[in-house]
């Protein structure tokens, strides 16, 4: 057991500190020693050897979006040997992929590879560039394929096993199933993506100024269609705006009065998640901008030179020409995740449902979360009957306050929608529902399970769904890195919160989303906020507040030298209209 310790503790020394093996070996050496090891892989070998290495959980972590880094960036526990699967070998700053689209930061200022990533949280983390096609939840399987490309000798197929299973495999653009959507409209999901519709609009500009082109084609060529009108939509068509009049029209003196911007948007507004304050701003300014923005229009159809809209007022279908078109309509399942859904039985699901603790129904061993998955809460009224059997600890059928005030804490932990319900009606705890509930009455306040039912009838109508951003799956990446960091303590014991559902309790909390705010980039130097508390910021030191925040959310300093670099270019010689 002492020559263990030894090994052990060695181990972590020259874990650390790899120098210090290799001034070892140097000492040894000039000694007239024997060289034991030349550096400190063969320490870390030897304890694990002797241990047998069956202490280690095999954790598998497929994607490397937000959330899947956010996991292994959090993840400090030594007891796992990870597995990291992801197409592609690169974490993507995705907020800024607007402004990629157009020049304002380079392509490679916003991707970390993978690999520099694991390199830092040491050499139990391995990572394969490959796609996982089938997951088999039965076997504990993941069966993947590499990326590669087929003339280096065909796509090598492969599977792990796990103990662990982390699906961080984000989603795709939803496309309704829109005829001519796939095949002629572009997406902006990945850093490929907006490459591609840079090329696009540099491409367009340069057939526009061919003295063989008609006026007419002129026009229809330089209208670029945005269809979607949340924040990826709205920032774009604004970073488009931007571009054209502040680059391209110097560039292009010939063509620039042809170009327009049109926005489709199916509701009433755009920027319908925010305050009506900014939508109301975002709106005019547009407007003032010369952007088109066209509410109420439902696409039907793309073709190769026209794009179909069904107006909601009148049901007239409208046909639109266009050079260029973007879709960003929101999140769907990719067709891995869809095959999984199906296996488990999720069938009837945009994404994998999972409990608080970001755990698969029905499973203890696979975690979902990112764009892919969506927590389901549980309901207040489901669980009511255990909920007031287990604050009646007297077993006389009521509740005075003091005994209802125990379990206040265990409830709004387990169930968020009774915090948000209170916030709604300006109440600061349960009690004070309670009490407003009986306002009619004299008598102290002894609640039964009827008034206690009426009291918090309302509540689950206040459950909302997380949105799929990447502030929600940072957060959920970073939780379960910590859960699998205190794993012992997740399991189920007789102390912690209490869960009121089944048996037993979880000693670990579920996940709590918390807002940060969020950000509309409206072009011109000019920004939207809502920040936590309903405060709404808009205009230009907004804008400053953006890129500051946005600058220390890169993750690395490699990347915020680069974007902030980029920045500086753009304000110094404009954007770059290369097509490359």
């Amino acid at each position: 057991m002492r020559v263990y310790s030894f090994y052990e503790r060695a181990s972590r020394v020259f874990n650390e500190y790899p120098s210090l093996s290799k001034l070892l070996v140097l000492f040894t050496a000039s000694g007239g020693g024997i060289v034991a090891f030349s550096d400190a892989k063969p320490f870390q070998n030897v304890y694990a050897n002797s241990q047998g290495n069956t202490q280690r959980k095999k954790v598998v972590v497929l994607g490397t979006g937000w959330a899947g880094i956010s996991f292994l960036k959090s993840l400090k526990s030594s007891s796992y040997d990870v597995q990291v699967v992801s197409p592609r070998n690169y974490f993507a700053f995705t907020p800024l992929l607007p402004s990629v689209t157009c020049g304002t930061v380079e392509a490679r200022s916003i991707v970390e590879p993978v690999r520099k990533i694991t390199e830092k949280k040491g050499s139990n983390i391995q990572f394969e560039e490959a796609e996982c096609y089938k997951i088999d939840a039965k076997n504990k399987k993941v069966y993947c394929r590499s990326s590669q490309d087929t003339n280096l000798g065909g796509r090598e197929e492969f599977s792990f096993d796990y103990d662990y299973l982390v699906i961080a495999m984000g989603g795709r653009s939803n496309t309704f199933n829109t005829p001519g959507v796939v095949e002629y409209a572009h997406f902006l999901k990945e850093v490929e993506d907006a490459q591609r519709i840079r090329q696009t609009v540099v491409d367009i500009f340069e057939r526009a100024s061919l003295p063989s082109l008609s006026e007419e084609e002129k026009k229809r060529i330089l209208n670029f269609v945005v269809v979607g009108g949340g924040p990826t939509g709205v920032e774009f068509a604004a970073e488009l705006h931007d571009f054209v009049h502040e680059d391209l029209s110097r560039l292009y003196p010939t063509v620039k009065d042809y170009v327009k911007i049109t926005l489709l948007e199916a509701g009433d507004h755009i920027l319908n998640m925010f305050d009506k304050r900014i939508t109301d701003f975002a709106e005019s300014k547009f407007q003032r901008d010369g952007i088109d923005v066209k509410t109420g229009s439902m696409v039907v159809k793309v073709s190769e030179k026209e794009i179909s809209t069904k107006e909601r007022g009148t049901g007239k279908v409208v046909s639109i020409p266009y050079g260029m078109v973007l879709w960003s309509t929101g999140i769907g399942p990719r067709p891995e995740i869809v095959d999984f859904m199906k296996q488990i039985g999720q069938t009837n699901r945009r994404a994998i449902a999972t409990d608080e603790w970001l755990r698969v129904e029905g499973f203890g061993n696979i975690y979902a979360l990112g764009d892919c998955a969506t927590v389901n809460q549980r309901k207040v009224m489901e669980d009511i009957a255990v909920i007031f059997s287990k604050a009646d600890k007297e077993k006389s059928g009521t509740l005075d306050l003091k005994e209802f005030q125990e379990v206040v804490d265990d409830v709004i932990e387990r169930y968020p929608q009774v915090e948000i319900y209170l916030k709604k009606k300006q109440m600061k705890n349960i009690s004070a529902l309670l009490m407003k509930s009986q306002e009619n009455s004299q008598k102290p306040i002894v609640v039964d399970i009827e008034t206690f039912k009426s009291a918090l009838s309302e509540v689950d109508s206040q459950m909302k769904n997380l949105p799929a951003t990447a502030q929600v799956a940072a957060q959920q990446g970073a939780y379960l890195a910590n859960c699998f960091n205190r794993m012992e303590e997740c399991e189920n014991y007789p102390e912690g919160p209490l869960r009121f559902r089944g048996t037993g309790r979880h000693r670990f909390r579920p996940f709590r989303y918390k807002h940060f705010g969020q950000f509309a980039p409206l072009g011109g130097e000019q920004t939207a906020a809502q920040l936590p508390g309903d405060f709404v910021s808009i205009g230009y030191s907004t804008q400053w507040l953006w890129y500051s925040i946005y600058a220390s959310k890169l993750v690395s300093w490699r990347t915020r030298v680069l974007v902030v670099s980029d920045w500086g270019r753009r304000f110094i010689f404009g954007r770059d209209s290369s097509r490359i």
